[in-house]
């Protein structure tokens, strides 16, 4: 369930390599593409029936870019990556929770 807290207000693409996203709560998030991309939960990348990630995250390059962001209905974003991995649907209760902030981490 999506909470007040998981909603953005505003959402950048910082260059090729990174996206911020302010919440409605004041917090504010950065994400690298790279980090985004290792942490991408679509049937190519996550066993379906077991929940198990098949996707080897020290494959992604370092160098990895975000060619296009894009909202989905009012609760996700979509991304191609300069991979060329576009099929990901990434809920904004997901990217909340994998927040890389060391508060969020903590």
């Amino acid at each position: 369930m999506m909470t007040e807290s998981n909603n953005p207000v505003a959402i950048k693409k910082k260059g090729n390599h990174s996206l911020e996203i302010k919440w409605e709560d004041g917090h504010v998030s950065l994400y690298s593409f790279r980090y985004l991309r290792q942490h991408c939960s679509c049937a190519g990348c996550v066993e379906e029936w077991t929940g198990k990630k098949t996707l080897n995250q020290d494959a992604i390059p370092l160098d990895l870019s975000g060619l296009k962001v894009e909202t989905t209905g009012n609760y996700a974003l979509s991304f191609s990556f300069s991979d060329h991995h576009d099929t990901g649907i990434y809920h904004f209760d997901h990217l909340r929770a994998i927040c890389p902030c060391a508060m969020c981490k903590a």
